[in-house]
Protein backbone atom coordinates (compact mmCIF):
# COMPACT_ATOMS: atom_id res chain seq x y z
CA UNK A 1 0.00 0.00 0.00
CA UNK A 2 1.58 3.16 -0.88
CA UNK A 3 2.05 6.15 1.68
CA UNK A 4 0.28 9.11 1.74
CA UNK A 5 2.21 12.38 1.00
CA UNK A 6 1.59 13.73 4.38
CA UNK A 7 2.95 10.62 5.89
CA UNK A 8 5.98 11.13 3.89
CA UNK A 9 6.54 14.82 4.29
CA UNK A 10 6.39 14.20 8.16
CA UNK A 11 9.15 11.74 8.12
CA UNK A 12 11.78 13.08 5.52
CA UNK A 13 11.34 16.49 6.98
CA UNK A 14 12.09 15.35 10.61
CA UNK A 15 14.89 13.22 8.96
CA UNK A 16 16.32 16.41 6.98
CA UNK A 17 16.48 18.08 10.95
CA UNK A 18 20.04 16.51 11.54
CA UNK A 19 21.04 18.27 8.05
CA UNK A 20 22.85 21.60 9.54
CA UNK A 21 23.41 23.34 5.99
CA UNK A 22 20.30 24.98 6.03
CA UNK A 23 20.60 27.74 8.58
CA UNK A 24 18.06 26.72 11.14
CA UNK A 25 17.95 24.31 14.15
CA UNK A 26 15.14 22.53 12.82
CA UNK A 27 12.04 22.29 11.32
CA UNK A 28 8.86 24.18 12.17
CA UNK A 29 5.38 23.55 11.29
CA UNK A 30 3.73 26.10 8.99
CA UNK A 31 0.34 27.51 9.19
CA UNK A 32 -1.44 24.93 7.61
CA UNK A 33 0.22 22.09 9.94
CA UNK A 34 2.56 20.93 7.77
CA UNK A 35 6.65 20.35 8.37
CA UNK A 36 9.77 21.12 6.63
CA UNK A 37 10.02 24.71 6.82
CA UNK A 38 13.49 26.11 8.00
CA UNK A 39 14.88 29.94 7.77
CA UNK A 40 18.26 30.60 5.66
CA UNK A 41 20.26 33.36 4.52
CA UNK A 42 20.62 34.51 0.97
CA UNK A 43 24.02 35.65 0.35
CA UNK A 44 22.23 39.40 0.52
CA UNK A 45 21.79 39.10 3.95
CA UNK A 46 17.99 38.13 3.51
CA UNK A 47 16.58 35.80 5.64
CA UNK A 48 14.12 32.80 3.79
CA UNK A 49 11.90 30.23 4.23
CA UNK A 50 12.89 26.89 2.82
CA UNK A 51 11.20 23.53 2.58
CA UNK A 52 13.94 21.30 3.86
CA UNK A 53 13.40 17.41 2.78
CA UNK A 54 15.06 14.47 2.32
CA UNK A 55 14.35 12.83 -1.12
CA UNK A 56 14.57 10.12 0.55
CA UNK A 57 16.17 8.79 4.13
CA UNK A 58 16.95 5.12 2.35
CA UNK A 59 20.54 4.79 2.22
CA UNK A 60 23.16 2.11 1.09
CA UNK A 61 26.13 3.50 3.31
CA UNK A 62 26.25 2.29 6.63
CA UNK A 63 28.20 6.09 8.48
CA UNK A 64 27.84 5.21 12.43
CA UNK A 65 27.35 8.87 12.91
CA UNK A 66 24.15 8.60 10.49
CA UNK A 67 20.54 8.23 11.77
CA UNK A 68 19.84 7.16 8.43
CA UNK A 69 22.39 4.57 7.71
CA UNK A 70 21.60 1.33 6.37
CA UNK A 71 21.52 -0.40 9.83
CA UNK A 72 19.38 1.80 11.56
CA UNK A 73 16.06 0.76 12.75
CA UNK A 74 14.09 4.32 11.40
CA UNK A 75 10.91 4.54 9.91
CA UNK A 76 12.03 4.89 5.99
CA UNK A 77 10.10 6.53 3.17
CA UNK A 78 10.79 7.55 -0.41
CA UNK A 79 9.45 10.53 -2.37
CA UNK A 80 9.14 10.37 -6.20
CA UNK A 81 10.52 13.28 -8.22
CA UNK A 82 7.23 14.50 -9.18
CA UNK A 83 6.38 14.50 -5.48
CA UNK A 84 8.87 17.04 -4.66
CA UNK A 85 8.13 19.08 -7.33
CA UNK A 86 4.42 19.23 -6.22
CA UNK A 87 5.26 20.01 -2.94
CA UNK A 88 7.68 22.80 -3.47
CA UNK A 89 5.25 24.26 -6.35
CA UNK A 90 2.12 23.55 -3.72
CA UNK A 91 3.61 25.47 -0.66
CA UNK A 92 5.86 28.42 -2.72
CA UNK A 93 1.80 29.23 -4.49
CA UNK A 94 0.48 29.42 -0.97
CA UNK A 95 3.59 31.76 0.52
CA UNK A 96 4.73 29.47 2.97
CA UNK A 97 8.32 29.18 1.52
CA UNK A 98 10.28 31.12 -0.89
CA UNK A 99 12.54 27.97 -1.76
CA UNK A 100 13.65 24.55 -1.35
CA UNK A 101 16.59 22.79 0.28
CA UNK A 102 16.62 19.27 -0.88
CA UNK A 103 18.69 16.34 0.41
CA UNK A 104 18.67 12.72 0.48
CA UNK A 105 20.10 9.31 1.17
CA UNK A 106 21.89 7.11 -1.34
CA UNK A 107 19.48 4.76 -2.58
CA UNK A 108 20.64 2.54 -5.44
CA UNK A 109 24.05 4.78 -6.02
CA UNK A 110 25.10 8.01 -6.01
CA UNK A 111 24.74 9.14 -9.38
CA UNK A 112 20.93 7.37 -10.11
CA UNK A 113 20.36 9.30 -6.66
CA UNK A 114 22.20 12.75 -7.93
CA UNK A 115 20.17 12.50 -11.35
CA UNK A 116 16.86 12.14 -9.28
CA UNK A 117 17.86 15.32 -7.52
CA UNK A 118 18.56 17.18 -10.76
CA UNK A 119 15.80 15.70 -12.33
CA UNK A 120 13.83 18.06 -9.31
CA UNK A 121 15.58 21.12 -10.19
CA UNK A 122 15.41 20.96 -13.67
CA UNK A 123 11.60 20.18 -13.17
CA UNK A 124 10.98 23.61 -10.97
CA UNK A 125 13.25 25.90 -13.17
CA UNK A 126 12.40 24.71 -16.73
CA UNK A 127 9.13 23.11 -16.40
CA UNK A 128 7.43 25.18 -14.40
CA UNK A 129 9.36 29.01 -14.20
CA UNK A 130 10.45 28.24 -10.72
CA UNK A 131 12.43 31.30 -9.54
CA UNK A 132 12.37 30.86 -5.89
CA UNK A 133 15.90 29.58 -4.02
CA UNK A 134 17.16 26.31 -4.50
CA UNK A 135 19.59 24.66 -2.29
CA UNK A 136 21.35 21.03 -3.35
CA UNK A 137 23.21 18.79 -1.30
CA UNK A 138 25.27 17.47 -3.80
CA UNK A 139 26.48 14.23 -3.74
CA UNK A 140 30.33 13.74 -3.88
CA UNK A 141 30.20 10.34 -5.76
CA UNK A 142 27.95 11.09 -8.23
CA UNK A 143 29.61 11.74 -11.53
CA UNK A 144 30.76 15.39 -12.46
CA UNK A 145 28.58 16.01 -14.95
CA UNK A 146 25.68 15.19 -12.71
CA UNK A 147 27.16 17.86 -10.39
CA UNK A 148 27.77 20.19 -13.38
CA UNK A 149 24.33 19.77 -14.10
CA UNK A 150 23.24 20.78 -10.46
CA UNK A 151 24.90 23.91 -10.32
CA UNK A 152 22.92 25.04 -13.52
CA UNK A 153 20.05 24.68 -11.84
CA UNK A 154 20.64 25.24 -7.78
CA UNK A 155 21.25 28.68 -6.10
CA UNK A 156 23.77 26.99 -3.79
CA UNK A 157 24.94 23.60 -3.59
CA UNK A 158 27.20 21.73 -0.58
CA UNK A 159 28.86 19.06 0.17
CA UNK A 160 29.70 17.29 2.96
CA UNK A 161 32.86 17.18 4.63
CA UNK A 162 31.26 14.69 7.14
CA UNK A 163 34.51 15.09 9.91
CA UNK A 164 37.13 17.48 10.89
CA UNK A 165 39.60 14.72 10.06
CA UNK A 166 39.94 12.23 7.20
CA UNK A 167 41.13 9.72 9.74
CA UNK A 168 37.65 9.87 11.57
CA UNK A 169 35.88 9.61 8.56
CA UNK A 170 37.81 6.77 7.55
CA UNK A 171 36.78 5.05 10.64
CA UNK A 172 33.26 5.89 10.94
CA UNK A 173 32.19 6.11 7.11
CA UNK A 174 34.54 3.79 5.60
CA UNK A 175 32.73 3.41 2.13
CA UNK A 176 33.17 7.58 2.22
CA UNK A 177 36.41 9.23 1.00
CA UNK A 178 37.94 12.55 1.81
CA UNK A 179 39.98 12.64 -1.26
CA UNK A 180 36.23 12.26 -3.58
CA UNK A 181 34.65 14.95 -1.42
CA UNK A 182 37.12 17.17 -1.90
CA UNK A 183 37.94 16.65 -5.49
CA UNK A 184 33.84 17.49 -5.45
CA UNK A 185 33.91 20.46 -3.64
CA UNK A 186 36.93 21.80 -5.89
CA UNK A 187 35.06 21.29 -8.60
CA UNK A 188 32.35 23.18 -7.21
CA UNK A 189 34.60 26.20 -6.89
CA UNK A 190 35.99 25.77 -10.57
CA UNK A 191 32.92 25.85 -12.00
CA UNK A 192 31.67 28.91 -9.91
CA UNK A 193 34.52 31.03 -10.76
CA UNK A 194 34.18 29.64 -14.57
CA UNK A 195 30.96 31.27 -14.79
CA UNK A 196 32.12 34.63 -13.66
CA UNK A 197 34.27 35.23 -16.60
CA UNK A 198 32.99 36.41 -19.60
CA UNK A 199 34.17 34.81 -23.56
CA UNK A 200 36.33 37.03 -25.52
CA UNK A 201 33.15 37.92 -27.26
CA UNK A 202 31.69 39.39 -23.93
CA UNK A 203 29.43 36.65 -23.59
CA UNK A 204 28.70 35.38 -20.13
CA UNK A 205 28.72 31.56 -19.67
CA UNK A 206 25.35 29.78 -17.87
CA UNK A 207 25.04 30.45 -13.89
CA UNK A 208 26.62 28.52 -11.64
CA UNK A 209 25.73 28.05 -7.87
CA UNK A 210 25.52 31.91 -7.94
CA UNK A 211 25.12 31.51 -3.58
CA UNK A 212 28.14 29.39 -3.92
CA UNK A 213 29.60 26.01 -1.72
CA UNK A 214 28.58 25.65 1.89
CA UNK A 215 29.68 22.41 4.08
CA UNK A 216 28.56 20.58 7.19
CA UNK A 217 31.08 18.96 9.79
CA UNK A 218 29.51 16.78 12.52
CA UNK A 219 31.05 17.79 15.76
CA UNK A 220 32.09 15.75 18.73
CA UNK A 221 31.50 12.36 16.99
CA UNK A 222 35.36 11.40 16.60
CA UNK A 223 36.87 13.08 19.15
CA UNK A 224 38.91 16.04 17.62
CA UNK A 225 39.25 19.49 19.24
CA UNK A 226 37.94 22.68 19.01
CA UNK A 227 41.16 24.57 17.57
CA UNK A 228 41.47 21.37 15.06
CA UNK A 229 38.16 21.86 13.98
CA UNK A 230 38.69 25.68 13.72
CA UNK A 231 42.23 25.13 11.53
CA UNK A 232 39.95 22.51 9.05
CA UNK A 233 37.52 25.40 8.69
CA UNK A 234 40.28 27.74 7.69
CA UNK A 235 41.44 25.75 5.32
CA UNK A 236 37.94 24.89 3.93
CA UNK A 237 36.86 28.74 3.53
CA UNK A 238 40.73 29.26 1.73
CA UNK A 239 40.87 26.24 -0.30
CA UNK A 240 37.05 25.93 -1.88
CA UNK A 241 36.06 30.03 -1.55
CA UNK A 242 33.16 28.58 1.01
CA UNK A 243 30.15 31.10 2.08
CA UNK A 244 29.86 28.70 4.97
CA UNK A 245 31.13 25.86 7.07
CA UNK A 246 27.92 24.59 9.27
CA UNK A 247 28.51 22.95 12.60
CA UNK A 248 26.16 19.95 13.62
CA UNK A 249 26.92 18.88 17.07
CA UNK A 250 26.62 15.03 17.36
CA UNK A 251 23.82 13.47 19.38
CA UNK A 252 24.67 9.89 20.16
CA UNK A 253 22.54 7.31 18.72
CA UNK A 254 21.79 4.04 20.45
CA UNK A 255 22.87 1.51 18.50
CA UNK A 256 26.50 3.34 18.02
CA UNK A 257 26.94 5.45 20.74
CA UNK A 258 28.95 2.86 22.28
CA UNK A 259 31.63 3.05 19.49
CA UNK A 260 31.79 6.66 19.43
CA UNK A 261 33.40 9.26 22.09
CA UNK A 262 30.83 12.27 22.96
CA UNK A 263 31.48 15.87 24.22
CA UNK A 264 29.65 17.30 26.34
CA UNK A 265 27.12 19.43 26.28
CA UNK A 266 27.22 19.15 22.57
CA UNK A 267 24.55 21.68 22.13
CA UNK A 268 26.56 24.89 24.15
CA UNK A 269 30.03 23.09 21.82
CA UNK A 270 28.30 24.02 18.58
CA UNK A 271 27.66 27.57 19.56
CA UNK A 272 31.13 28.13 20.57
CA UNK A 273 32.25 27.08 16.75
CA UNK A 274 29.90 29.39 15.41
CA UNK A 275 30.99 32.14 17.33
CA UNK A 276 34.40 31.07 16.74
CA UNK A 277 33.55 30.67 13.15
CA UNK A 278 32.25 34.17 13.21
CA UNK A 279 35.80 35.72 14.66
CA UNK A 280 37.17 33.91 11.94
CA UNK A 281 34.98 35.43 8.95
CA UNK A 282 34.45 38.94 9.71
CA UNK A 283 36.77 39.58 12.93
CA UNK A 284 40.24 39.01 11.34
CA UNK A 285 41.14 36.33 14.48
CA UNK A 286 43.18 33.22 13.03
CA UNK A 287 42.51 29.79 14.82
CA UNK A 288 46.04 30.13 15.96
CA UNK A 289 44.83 33.09 17.99
CA UNK A 290 41.38 31.95 19.26
CA UNK A 291 43.56 28.86 20.74
CA UNK A 292 45.10 30.86 23.09
CA UNK A 293 41.60 31.23 25.03
CA UNK A 294 40.78 27.38 24.89
CA UNK A 295 41.73 24.49 27.40
CA UNK A 296 43.16 21.62 26.14
CA UNK A 297 42.33 22.65 22.94
CA UNK A 298 38.76 23.10 23.76
CA UNK A 299 36.68 26.37 23.53
CA UNK A 300 35.40 27.91 26.60
CA UNK A 301 32.33 26.77 27.28
CA UNK A 302 31.33 29.17 29.95
CA UNK A 303 32.49 32.96 28.19
CA UNK A 304 32.70 33.68 24.39
CA UNK A 305 35.66 33.01 22.42
CA UNK A 306 36.43 36.79 21.81
CA UNK A 307 35.97 37.17 25.76
CA UNK A 308 38.02 34.55 26.20
CA UNK A 309 41.40 36.52 23.93
CA UNK A 310 40.87 38.92 25.51
CA UNK A 311 41.24 38.11 28.99
CA UNK A 312 43.99 36.18 27.83
CA UNK A 313 45.41 39.61 26.68
CA UNK A 314 44.79 41.98 29.01
CA UNK A 315 48.14 43.31 28.05
CA UNK A 316 46.54 45.05 24.81
CA UNK A 317 43.91 46.85 27.10
CA UNK A 318 42.34 49.61 27.81
CA UNK A 319 42.12 50.32 24.24
CA UNK A 320 41.78 54.06 23.64
CA UNK A 321 38.66 54.28 21.84
CA UNK A 322 38.89 57.77 19.42
CA UNK A 323 42.39 56.46 18.62
CA UNK A 324 42.50 52.60 17.85
CA UNK A 325 42.73 51.69 14.56
CA UNK A 326 39.50 49.17 13.16
CA UNK A 327 41.79 45.73 13.67
CA UNK A 328 41.77 46.35 17.36
CA UNK A 329 37.91 47.30 18.13
CA UNK A 330 36.83 44.54 16.48
CA UNK A 331 38.39 42.52 19.34
CA UNK A 332 37.10 44.48 22.45
CA UNK A 333 34.29 42.39 23.73
CA UNK A 334 30.93 43.56 23.48
CA UNK A 335 31.80 45.17 19.77
CA UNK A 336 30.23 44.00 16.79
CA UNK A 337 31.07 44.74 13.48
CA UNK A 338 28.46 47.29 13.12
CA UNK A 339 29.26 49.15 16.17
CA UNK A 340 32.85 49.72 14.80
CA UNK A 341 31.74 50.80 11.38
CA UNK A 342 29.26 53.43 13.77
CA UNK A 343 32.71 54.54 16.07
CA UNK A 344 34.96 54.92 12.90
CA UNK A 345 32.50 56.94 11.09
CA UNK A 346 31.20 59.11 14.19
CA UNK A 347 34.70 59.35 15.47
CA UNK A 348 35.85 61.83 12.41
CA UNK A 349 33.46 64.51 13.59
CA UNK A 350 33.84 64.38 17.20
CA UNK A 351 35.18 63.18 20.36
CA UNK A 352 33.56 60.06 21.62
CA UNK A 353 32.11 59.40 25.10
CA UNK A 354 30.86 56.51 26.76
CA UNK A 355 27.46 57.10 26.39
CA UNK A 356 27.85 57.27 22.91
CA UNK A 357 28.97 53.78 22.53
CA UNK A 358 25.68 52.70 24.22
CA UNK A 359 23.55 54.36 21.58
CA UNK A 360 25.52 52.72 18.62
CA UNK A 361 25.08 49.45 20.10
CA UNK A 362 27.88 48.38 21.85
CA UNK A 363 27.29 45.66 25.13
CA UNK A 364 29.14 48.29 27.66
CA UNK A 365 28.97 45.38 30.45
CA UNK A 366 30.99 43.67 28.61
CA UNK A 367 33.04 46.14 26.65
CA UNK A 368 34.09 48.65 29.68
CA UNK A 369 36.32 46.82 31.55
CA UNK A 370 38.07 46.80 28.26
CA UNK A 371 38.05 50.35 27.01
CA UNK A 372 39.34 53.75 27.99
CA UNK A 373 37.27 57.33 26.97
CA UNK A 374 37.01 61.20 27.82
CA UNK A 375 34.81 60.40 31.24
CA UNK A 376 35.45 56.59 31.78
CA UNK A 377 38.45 54.52 32.87
CA UNK A 378 38.45 51.02 33.96
CA UNK A 379 41.34 51.36 36.00
CA UNK A 380 42.56 47.94 37.83
CA UNK A 381 39.47 46.09 36.65
CA UNK A 382 41.03 45.22 33.28
CA UNK A 383 43.77 42.89 35.10
CA UNK A 384 41.59 42.18 38.23
CA UNK A 385 42.03 38.79 39.26
CA UNK A 386 37.89 37.85 39.38
CA UNK A 387 37.47 39.11 35.94
CA UNK A 388 36.77 36.38 34.37
CA UNK A 389 34.07 35.80 36.52
CA UNK A 390 32.03 38.85 36.52
CA UNK A 391 30.92 37.05 33.19
CA UNK A 392 30.92 33.61 33.71
CA UNK A 393 27.47 31.93 34.66
CA UNK A 394 27.35 31.21 38.63
CA UNK A 395 27.85 27.88 39.44
CA UNK A 396 24.23 25.82 39.80
CA UNK A 397 23.50 23.97 42.59
CA UNK A 398 23.03 20.07 41.16
CA UNK A 399 19.66 18.56 41.46
CA UNK A 400 19.50 14.90 43.60
CA UNK A 401 17.01 12.46 41.76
Amino acid sequence: MARPLQDKLAILSDAAKYDASCASSGGKRDASGGSGICHAYTPDGRCISLLKILMTNFCIFDCAYCINRVSSNVERARFSVEEVVTLTLDFFRRNYIEGLFLSSGIIRSPDQTMADMVRIARSLRQDHGFRGYIHLKTIPDASPDLIRQAGLYADRLSINVELPQDAGLRRFAPEKRPETIRAAMAQVRLEGEAAKERSHTGKRPPRFAPAGQSTQMIIGADGTDDVTILTSATRLYTGYRLRRVYYSAFSPIPEASAALPLIQPPLMREHRLYQADWLLRFYGFTAEEIATGTQAGHLDLEIDPKLAWALQHRGLFPLDVNRAGKDMLLRVPGFGTRTVARILAARRGRTLRYEDLARMGALMKKARPFVTLPGWSPGALTDSADLRARFAPPPEQLRLL
